[in-house]
């Protein structure tokens, strides 16, 4: 073989090594989501983690969304993360209960006192020491906890509800969570666990007679349309977080933690400020459309935490008391910190 040809096979050669070298040193992080370009999480997965990790990588990690459910729901996902088939996951708070109660601090009902103060005291030290808490009793590294459409807030179809004792004969659909049922049943309505997506035609032909959900959801499916009474008496917020199979996150180099790092910082900028104003904007067009939104003074808030209690009473064992009471404490919520107490909840 003449020495040109070699020269040529061993310059093609390198090339080739080149590139496959150039290939394995970038990395695809695969992360699913229920969420979608378009609402708060998912715009905040596309141009806050997406595109901030790519850039502080120089291109060498890559995040790779799978929105909307596409290839999983929120309680599979983890499982995928757990199986090595994604890397990443989000979900609500409430579903990662399958994997450790870390986060169930965050389920609890007047946890939090408003979308400010649940931001800042879940992207500061609460949110810390559950993540500390989900690194050492599950099998997920917890990168954020956030919120989705902030807080449930209770709409009917029947008539003004200002404090518990008018939920009377109501019916009002819930999910399967324990807690939002038993809310409810001590609030004085008659929860009614139903799908969502029935949830409308099933006011119209009063199978249930309202709903407990965040606003932004309500809005985005009309729900307003059938339930013109609302009442902003909140108590469960929209938790959620994302998350990445620990085994998988202690695999990735020091570069790549600190690059991943950077686009959560990104990402979490963008959620909690686009989903503050995705639910004000929420409350404003449904309350142009309603018969009445009610905010409660503070002496039926008092009633409104109150039915609250015998939730935390029953869910005593997945939280830390002292965790809790520093956060109502921070809030200035010491009245229902003695309530707590009194009951045995803290």
């Amino acid at each position: 073989m003449q020495r040109n040809s070699l020269i040529k096979i061993a310059a093609i050669a390198a090339i080739f090594a080149i590139g496959a070298e150039g290939a394995y040193a970038q990395k695809s992080l695969k992360i699913g989501t229920v969420a979608r370009p378009g609402i708060p999480l998912g715009d905040a997965l596309k141009d806050g983690l997406k595109a901030w990790t790519e850039k502080a990588s120089g291109g060498k990690l890559l995040i790779e969304p799978h929105y909307a459910g596409s290839i999983c729901g929120e309680q599979k996902c983890g499982e995928q993360a757990n199986q090595g088939l994604l890397q990443m996951w989000t979900s609500s708070t409430a579903n990662f209960g399958n994997f450790s109660t870390a986060l169930s601090i965050f389920n609890l009902p007047y946890i939090f006192k408003n979308l400010d103060t649940a931001n800042t005291i879940s992207a500061g030290w609460l949110g810390e020491a559950t993540m500390a808490e989900a690194e050492k009793s599950s099998q997920h590294h917890v990168l954020a906890v956030f919120a989705s459409g902030g807080f449930r807030q209770l709409g009917n179809t029947q008539r003004p509800v200002h404090a518990p004792a008018d939920l009377k004969g109501i019916k009002i659909r819930v999910t399967k969570s324990p807690i939002e049922f038993m809310l409810f049943k001590n609030w004085g309505g008659i929860p009614v666990p139903f799908d969502w997506l029935q949830t409308y035609q099933a006011m119209q032909t009063g199978v249930v007679d309202g709903l407990y959900v965040q606003v932004p959801w309500q809005y985005l499916f009309k729900m307003h349309e059938a339930a013109v009474y609302y009442t902003e008496m909140g108590g469960l917020w929209g938790g959620n977080h994302i998350s990445m199979d620990q085994k998988q996150y202690n695999k990735l180099s020091a570069d790549e933690k600190a690059w991943l790092a950077q686009g959560i910082v990104e990402f979490e900028k963008l959620v909690r400020s686009s989903d503050k104003e995705w639910v004000e904007a929420g409350v404003a067009k449904i309350k142009g459309e309603i018969k009445e939104w009610y905010v409660p003074n503070e002496a039926e808030m008092k009633l409104w935490r109150a039915g609250a209690v015998q939730a935390w009473k029953d869910s005593r064992d997945t939280y830390d008391g002292k965790l809790a009471e520093r956060a109502l404490n921070e809030q200035g919520l010491q009245s229902f910190v003695a309530t707590l107490k009194s009951a045995g909840a803290l």
